[in-house]
């Protein structure tokens, strides 16, 4: 039995409140780009950010009708939002009779003057239970969702889940040591608290490759074995050996990595000849040797040091060499949220991301996990994987499920008992994960790792990639689609997630045959109408506007598209080229006003 690793409490419901000052640049005719300023807790903004917060509040309860906002509602901010022309975006959790609800998130939208302009809300319906008084115990719920799990149940909790189309007393459970997914040793379980009924059994770890995914690749006998890059790093680029200063202090070395060749680290000296792979200029953010045993914590992983400031040999035969890949491709991915969004780490706080490399034994896989803000790295199961899944554009993947995480905060609407997801919400996080993934590819623009629109193009499949943004029905593993359809209600997350992207895709570069950075692409339209994009920079900023704005726990398609309109009008206008392209990418893909499905579908 394995043992359980990091330990994560779930967002939805108990959220540290992180408030954040965020700027926007750029308008009709420009590169548009988004600026978070860090959290303001230390800030002189502080004040004018809390006030922002007081007028939203004030404003949710008094367009009661719009905002679902009663008077047995308490709501606490995680986010606040504030752009060049003052208008205010404030994320509020809630908590329902004293109890924390489950879909119950919202944003309220002011104008510069702090004036209700709308709301942004998860589930329509009025959030009530008429009685907190559970007929299941709390020890009777343990045992159940003990028994669901396959694992060690925690404390159970009383909630109120506000999923679906009602409201429900319900429990919800950490169970630790699960033995339903690889590697995956907690699950979220949340239980009726009338009829002990299962309304949901969520891992709490995300990874990169689904269960089904590693059950049809081990079915289909593929083997893994991607190319590894150079033998030998090459001198360290240090400039500091003359520096008499005290320790620790930041240094620069050299590292050979597995799939993305000789790069440049940024690591802090400890002494004369002492060096450890941690990254002091991006808020310390560090990679560790796990041990090949599941930890519990990132404080149990043992430090990478070097007396040369040199990490890796380029191959497995050194166990820093996955460390070198992981640092890297978290570095890049900061790099990519700060140089074009202004984005502060993955939370916004100003603290960098942690990696454990060589995480468990004979793990075929990659986590993000966002209650420690730790990615964990498997070095392969010795059958269908042969060496650690630590690709450049899986860590901006997943990493890129963080920041979803530390904003929408986006769902699945059902989990099975193998532990596949499925339904909109989850598919629109994994698209934005791919999405902002090839991104982080363009903006580290490495010659060893060329940027381009495919997915796990590195990992050695068979079909030459994962998925792909510009045709995702070329994916036949995962069945990914490239239209919508009410099917897409119910569709694996991973195989939904082509809807979104190709919207994406469509928006930035438009559809028929292109060729970029050597790779040909040939996008299609349901309808055989053409789409002329408005390029990659301003379509990202689209997208990270209104994924940090007009998204919450339960946006799908539809209402992705009303965020990504709402987004491109804030930026360029809704007369503009670009708010019109975003209408015809997405009609492109079969997501229009007109099929815009009833609140119950």
């Amino acid at each position: 039995m394995r043992r359980p690793h990091i330990r994560r409490t779930r967002l939805a419901i108990a959220v540290a409140v992180t408030t954040a000052a965020t700027l926007t640049a750029g308008v009709a005719g420009t590169a548009a780009a988004t600026t978070d300023a860090a959290p303001a807790a230390a800030s002189s903004t502080t004040p004018s950010l809390q006030k922002a917060v007081d007028a939203a509040r004030t404003a949710a309860f008094a367009h009661a009708a719009a905002t679902g906002v009663g008077k047995k509602d308490t709501l606490e901010a995680t986010d606040t939002l504030v752009d060049p022309d003052g208008r205010q975006h404030v994320r509020f959790v809630r908590t329902h009779r004293g109890l924390p609800v489950l879909g119950g998130d919202l944003v309220i939208h002011l104008t510069a003057k702090s004036a209700y302009e709308g709301v942004t809300r998860a589930f329509r319906h009025q959030v009530d239970v008429s009685d907190t008084d559970p007929k299941l115990s709390a020890g009777e719920a343990q045992t159940k969702a003990a028994a669901v799990a396959k694992g060690r149940a925690g404390e159970a909790q009383l909630i109120v889940d506000a999923r679906g189309d009602r409201t429900s007393l319900a429990y919800q459970v950490q169970v630790e040591g699960s033995r339903t997914a690889e590697a995956d040793g907690a699950r979220t379980v949340i239980l009726d608290a009338a009829t002990g009924a299962v309304l949901s059994n969520v891992q709490d770890n995300d990874s990169f490759l689904s269960p089904a995914l590693l059950k049809k690749l081990r079915a289909q006998g593929e083997r893994l074995n991607p190319a590894t890059g150079l033998a030998t790093p090459a001198a360290p680029v240090t400039g500091e050996a003359a520096a008499t200063a005290g320790y620790p202090a930041a240094a620069k070395g050299t590292g050979a990595s597995l799939f993305v060749g000789q790069v440049q680290l940024s690591t802090t000296r400890t002494a004369k000849k002492s060096f450890t792979l941690k990254d002091s200029t991006r808020g310390n953010t560090e990679t560790r040797d796990a041990g090949n045993k599941e930890l519990e914590k990132f404080s149990g992983g043992k430090a990478f040091t070097s007396t040369t400031n040199r990490w890796g040999n380029g191959t497995t035969s050194s166990r820093a060499s996955a460390a070198v890949d992981a640092q890297y491709g978290i570095t890049s991915t900061l790099d990519f949220y700060k140089k074009t969004f202004g984005r502060k780490g993955i939370k916004n706080d100003g603290r960098g991301a942690h990696a454990l490399v060589h995480f468990g034994n004979k793990v075929g896989n990659a986590y993000w996990s966002s209650g420690c803000g730790c990615m964990l790295y498997g070095d392969g199961d010795g059958r269908t994987f042969a060496k650690p899944l630590v690709v450049l554009d899986v860590t901006g993947h997943e990493l890129t499920h963080g920041v979803v995480d530390a904003t929408a905060k986006l769902r699945p609407t059902r989990v099975d008992g193998e532990g596949t997801q499925y339904g909109e919400p989850g598919a629109l996080n994994e698209s934005l994960a791919d999405i902002f993934g090839s991104a982080v590819e363009f903006s580290a623009n490495n010659p060893k790792n060329p940027p381009n629109y495919l997915m796990g193009e590195k990992l050695g499949l068979q079909q030459k990639f994962l998925r792909r943004l510009d045709k995702p029905s070329l994916d036949k593993l995962e069945g990914t689609v490239d239209y919508w359809s009410k099917a897409a209600y119910d569709t694996e997350v991973h195989a939904g997630s082509g809807i979104s992207s190709h919207a994406f895709y469509l928006l930035a570069e438009g559809s028929g045959k292109k060729t970029i950075g050597g790779v040909a692409y040939d996008s299609p339209t349901i309808d055989g109408s053409k789409v002329t994009g408005i390029g990659r920079t301003k379509a990202t900023a689209i997208f990270y506007r209104a994924l940090t704005r007009y998204m919450v726990s339960t946006t799908d398609f539809h209402d992705a598209r009303a965020a990504t309109l709402h987004a491109a009008k804030d930026l360029y206008g809704a007369t503009s080229t670009e708010y019109k392209t975003v209408n015809k990418a997405w009609a492109a893909v079969n997501v229009t006003a007109a099929n815009t499905p009833s609140a119950k579908h």
